[in-house]
């Protein structure tokens, strides 16, 4: 079974991110393959490159990065688990349904901040957009 793990580096993602180690470790087999997302929407990254240059938003975006998924790939690493890892620059929910998709994923598991219903009707959640359009399941944990 192939997993996509999207990863913000935030608390309900790193929880995500357990929450299928368990899974797999629960279906017992070794063919499982997991891949790790980190997606940045790059609309505001135009932006700063026009102010500070490509370089600094490159080495910005590799800190950032680096950071948000040092918890998941330790996670992994103790859980057994071999991974690979998928960095995204573009519109984040369209990109993570395109690589589900075009990777032939299984199922995709992100963490939920569970902001509230009313905040998210406002800004929108990043889970609930790819749960809506992608056509694998996409489990949402708190």
């Amino acid at each position: 079974m192939k997993f996509l793990l999207e990863t913000d580096g935030s608390a309900p993602a790193l929880r995500a991110v357990k929450y299928a180690a368990k899974l797999i470790a629960l279906m017992g087999s070794h063919e499982n393959k997991v891949t790790l997302v980190s997606a940045h929407d790059d609309t505001g990254l135009r932006h700063a490159k026009a102010l500070v240059g490509n370089e600094a938003v490159q080495d910005y975006l590799r800190e950032l990065i680096d950071k948000e998924l040092r918890p998941a790939k330790k996670a992994l690493d103790a859980a057994g688990i071999r991974h690979d890892i998928v960095i995204l620059t573009s519109s984040v929910t369209g990109a993570i349904v395109a690589l589900a998709n075009k990777g032939k994923f299984d199922m995709i598991v992100l963490g939920s901040k569970g902001r509230g219903a009313m905040l998210d009707l406002l800004v929108g959640s990043l889970a609930q957009r790819v749960r809506a359009t992608a056509k694998q399941p996409a489990t949402l944990v708190k």
